[in-house]
């Protein structure tokens, strides 16, 4: 099949120098329409649904009409183990499009997560990329784009209010008067069953269709669930980094005395549905794994979950648009799908896989990104998401910074909002050298996995023609590296990144004998202890009574045969930020572990990892406001 596009028109920078801030450049932009957009790539007006002139929803039924249409080549970012500041991924990801489509005249799509508005207005800023690679209109895509995150987080908080109030109404009700509110009469006296009933009648192998005909102790299984509070894992969620929510008691209203109990919040980007989202491979599938959530157990030991709940058609219902990517465009013109969300660190890190399947169908080149470095969204990318996803990468870029490196070889702490030490501004090629193992470390990381890297080498102005090339040739004489480029996509936009579209292009075409670092049908401990040797090179692994406690029960139920959604410090290759480098000699503490059973993943949490993180001292909605006369945002970055 031939997919019938408009002729791309690339859209010339306005470049400045010196380089204005992010906000500046994404202001003074010119931006395309988003229907023209869609045309360029080969969507059909009735494929989009139109946010406005700059954004667009694109319905998943274009996979029907593509669907023998061939892939193109499939293209993750991924990065060493980065300073707090970050080391510009998601910059490259976006340079390294804009250089494919803009410079090369190569069909591309961009696709990267939506950002959360906890680090947005917190410590690490957005996440549009930055300089000349920008995905635009940047306020949109920082803050609340088309609603994605907040539908999330009601359907999220809407099992969590439906877990509590079933444990209310069951304590303070017979066997008979849950019966006649489940199943109340019409007025003609007939009973029916609820819709989302249907699911508890299959679990429980109840073959009848009227409500009557149920015995008393059907009855009692249909409408009793008798949750184990001290057995629920799920949390209420928030798109906000608040860390006064890690601990909350709940139930101290005067009606609801005696069920007080223990939980708290996660950031929403952490939550399972989010995970569903970026995992489910249709509307359907997205229905069967929010029925298939665990947030606990009865007392007597039976999994419980949202379709026993009667929830997750509903949670459905608030996530139907959710579900759609979202269309934007960069800098130059190349498209953007943004969907799911980030956080590699507390969740697997990686867009969704329905934005990259409708991606693959469209363009000959399909860049995505994974949160964080080789370690953390790298590996799951590959084990959890090309897993769900059954597609095969066919490239790693691996970006790399000679800050980072510095870093790595015992350079001073590096704080975020803080002026950067001169041992990062002035050439020191000895901490340089000592810091590229780290480097080194995750080309072996991704090779494991026989997919060729591409090494970015992304330049700052401070960084010196002598400290770029020892990065450049180490990377390929000792790290085995397919090829390592210097780029200045940050400067220049695209064309500061031809010579990597151009090695992309090259490693594109070598042969790939893409594997998984596992089995699934190993058991738990030897999956994280495979994860924690091979990838973090850790001499083995520490389990608490808790995590001990949760291998046992999730292998009794069986859950035992999903993959391993590790939640650790994205600062270092180790659970602990404080061991910069290659750490050795070192073992991983597993203080629990949870089960994300819809979005089919185990994560166990490691060390100190806290899934809501905390504003710092000076956050960075002290610099955002809005310019009364123009009305345009400032201080975004």
């Amino acid at each position: 099949m031939v997919v019938e596009r408009r002729k791309f028109t690339p859209t010339p920078l306005k470049r400045r120098t010196p380089v204005p801030s992010d906000i500046e450049i994404a202001q003074e932009a010119e931006l395309k329409p988003i229907a023209q957009i869609a045309e360029e790539l080969g969507l059909l007006p009735e494929e989009i649904e139109l946010y406005g002139n700059y954004k667009a929803k694109v319905k998943l039924e274009v996979l029907n009409r593509l669907k023998d249409v061939p892939n193109g080549k499939y293209i993750d970012v991924t990065a060493i183990n980065p300073t707090p500041l970050g080391e510009g991924k998601t910059t490259t990801t976006v340079g390294l499009s804009q250089a494919l489509g803009a410079e090369l005249g190569k069909r591309v799509i961009t696709c990267i997560r939506q950002p959360s508005q906890g680090p947005t207005f917190g410590i690490k800023g957005g996440a549009a990329g930055g300089g000349y690679s920008q995905v635009i209109p940047m306020e949109d895509f920082n803050l609340h784009l088309t609603g994605d995150i907040h539908a999330i987080t009601a359907a999220n908080n809407l099992l969590a209010a439906a877990i509590d109030v079933r444990m209310f109404h069951e304590s303070n009700m017979s066997d008979e008067r849950l019966f006649d509110r489940f199943c109340p009469a019409d007025k003609n006296g007939k009973r029916h069953f609820a819709r989302e009933m249907k699911f508890r009648l299959e679990k429980l192998g109840i073959h009848k269709d009227d409500p009557d005909d149920l015995t008393p102790e059907e009855r009692r299984k249909m409408f009793r669930l008798d949750i184990d509070p001290d057995s629920i894992t799920w949390r209420r969620g928030i798109d906000t980094s608040d860390r006064m929510l890690r601990g909350i008691t709940i139930g101290e209203g005067p009606k609801e005395k005696g069920q007080t109990r223990k939980t708290g919040f996660d950031i929403t980007v952490a939550s399972e549905v989010m995970a569903i989202l970026a995992l489910t491979t249709s509307l359907a599938d997205m229905r069967k794994r929010f029925g298939e959530i665990v947030i606990g157990v009865s007392k007597s030991g039976e999994p419980i979950t949202a379709d026993d709940l009667g929830v997750a058609g509903a949670m459905t219902v608030l996530m139907r648009d959710a579900i759609k990517p979202t269309l934007m465009q960069t800098l130059e013109g190349t498209p953007v799908f943004v969907h799911a969300g980030p956080f590699a660190n507390i969740a697997h890190g990686n867009s969704s896989i329905l934005a990259d399947m409708i991606g693959l169908k469209l363009a000959d080149y399909v860049v995505t990104e994974s949160g964080f470095g080789a370690d953390m969204g790298m590996e799951k990318f590959f084990n959890i998401k090309c897993r769900y996803s059954n597609q095969k990468p066919d490239v790693v870029v691996m970006v790399a910074t000679v800050r980072a490196l510095k870093m790595h070889g015992g350079g001073p702490t590096v704080v975020a909002g803080q002026q950067l030490d001169s041992a990062y501004t002035d050439e020191n090629l000895d901490l340089l050298r000592a810091g590229l193992p780290n480097l080194l470390h995750h080309i072996k990381v991704a090779r494991k996995f026989g997919v060729p890297v591409v090494v970015a080498v992304n330049k700052f102005f401070t960084d010196t023609d002598a400290e770029l090339e020892l990065v450049r040739k180490a990377a390929i004489e000792e790290g085995g590296a397919f090829d390592a480029v210097i780029c200045n996509h940050w400067e220049l936009g695209g064309e500061g990144a031809v010579d990597l579209a151009n090695a992309v292009v090259k490693a594109a075409e070598q042969p790939s004998d893409f594997k998984f670092l596992y089995p699934l049908d190993m058991s738990i401990k030897d999956k994280i202890e495979t994860i924690a040797k091979e990838v973090y090179g850790a001499d083995g692994v520490d389990y608490l009574p808790e995590a001990e406690e949760k291998i046992q029960e999730y292998t009794r139920l069986g859950f035992d045969k999903l993959p391993i959604c590790m939640a650790k410090t994205h600062l270092s290759l180790s659970h602990d930020p404080a061991l910069k480098g290659v750490p050795k000699g070192f073992r991983v503490p597993i203080r629990d572990i949870r089960a994300s059973v819809g979005a089919g993943f185990l994560y166990p949490l490691l060390g100190t990892m806290s899934t809501m993180p905390g504003l710092p001292t000076k956050p960075g909605f002290y610099e955002i406001d809005i310019d009364l006369e123009t009305g345009e945002v400032v201080g975004l970055s």
